[in-house]
Parts: structure tokens; sequence; C-alpha cells
């Protein structure tokens, strides 16, 4: 269970190859969380994210297979790491895409890839997961969205919105789960420097996947409903939720 200072002693990482997903494990492992599961798909960058947590120290560190667009086999999945590993504290739900606005845009079917990757496939995973962990009293799920989803503008509306249907999703579910042990963390980054975002150019207020790590572990000790990182932008947000319209359609790419 996660312990009198809010360290949690085990992970499942949906999303276990996300490099914001491997830098919150980088910083929990070496406080105490010894069982750590990475889920996604097969390849160098699962193995070696693997590779990376047992040098941390982990006492155990595997990887399962688990496809986020697979809706079908979810509660199978959900099913078999718990049964498998025991009572899991924290769930890090990390699994999504940026896509590419101007592709997906005149592609209907690459976008839809994006809204099942980013929602409706998390929105799955996470129900599954939510239910095991309502199943054993207690837990955390850590949700990593985005402030993009406060308000999609023009210029990234398709991951804007598939990360407003997470969001949304995400309090609702937190909600239902008032009064089960089991609470929920919504992180809403700003422009992450990284991995995803290279070759774009940075925007007002960025972030590193560090940073993020950093405030996710804050977060889940003090039992935090959202997590803005940085903090600024959830007074950013206030206002920008607020802005007219004909204002907003200007707000630049």
């Amino acid at each position: 269970m996660i312990d009198a200072i809010g360290r949690p002693q085990s992970l499942l990482v949906l999303g276990g190859s996300s490099e914001i997903a491997q830098a919150i494990v980088a910083k929990l492992v070496p406080a105490r969380c010894k069982t750590v599961v990475l889920a996604g798909r097969e390849g160098l960058r699962l193995t070696e994210a693997v590779a990376r947590v047992k040098a941390a120290g982990a006492d155990v560190a595997e990887s399962v297979a688990f496809d986020v667009t697979d809706t079908d086999h979810h509660q199978a999945f959900a099913d078999q790491v718990f049964d498998r590993f025991g009572d899991i504290d924290v769930v890090l739900v990390a699994a999504g895409v940026l896509g590419d606005q101007a592709v997906d845009e005149a592609d209907p079917k690459a976008a839809a890839m994006v809204f099942t990757t980013n929602f409706t496939g998390v929105a799955s995973a996470m129900l599954a997961v939510a239910g095991r962990l309502r199943h054993q009293g207690h837990g955390r799920l850590v949700v990593l969205s985005s402030v993009a989803g406060e308000r999609a503008r023009k210029a990234n509306f398709i991951y804007g919105s598939s990360k407003s249907g997470l969001d949304a999703f995400s309090q609702g579910l937190a909600d239902s789960l008032e009064g089960t042990g089991v609470g929920v963390t919504i992180v809403r980054p700003g422009f992450v420097v990284g991995r995803m975002t290279e070759g774009m150019s940075p925007a007002p207020f960025s972030t590193t996947p560090e940073a993020v790590a950093d405030a996710v572990v804050a977060g889940i000790a003090s039992g935090a409903a959202v997590v803005y990182v940085p903090p600024v932008l959830r007074w950013v947000f206030a206002v920008m939720r607020h802005l007219p319209r004909a204002v907003w359609r200007k707000m630049p790419g």
C-alpha cells in the first residue's frame, strides 16, 4: 500500500516506454517502489525501460504486452496483471500519441487513431484497472492529460480534443470512486520538451519530463486531484478558458 508519507510500493504503467513515465519511475523506485510492471507494445524501447528499472534497484521489474487500442482484451489484461502481481498501489496512465495535426486533419482514419489511442482506448483500460483497484480497496490512478485539453486550439484541435475527452472522463471516474479507497490524480503538463516534441518550437511555460516526474511524485504523496506542470499554468488557463472565441482563434500555433 501507499505508505504514510505517500510512497507507493508497487506501480503499473500503461504505456511503459513513455519518456515521461520512465522519468516518473526513476523517481519512485529509489523511494521504496520495488515492484514495477511496464505495460506496452513489445520492442526495444520497452526492453530498455525494464533494464533501467532493474538498474535503479526494483525487486520486480517486468514488462507485459499491452495495446491501448485493443479494447477487446483490456479486462483480461487487467485481470492477468493483478492476479499475477497482487495489489497495485499506483496505476500510471501514460499511453498516448501527439499525432500530426496537418496530416490527421486531412485523414479521418489517422485522426480516429489519435482519438482511440488518447481517449477511447485509454478510457477502456482505465475502467478495467479501476475495477480491480476498487476490489482491492486502495490505490491511485495517475492520468497524464494535458493543458491542450483545457481548450482546443485550431493548431492542435485533434490532439487537444482527445485530451479533453480523457480529462473529463478522468474527472467523472474520480467522482465515481469516491469512498472506495481509490483516488485519481489528473496531471496537466504544458509543452514537454522531449522525444515526442522533438523538432518543435517550445511553447511558453514549457517543461521537461523530469519536472513532470517531480510534480507527479509530489501529487501522489499529497493525494492531489489535479496537478499542473508548471503550476503557473493553472492560472494561465483559468483566463484562457474564458477568452472570447474571436480572440482564441488568433492564438498562435
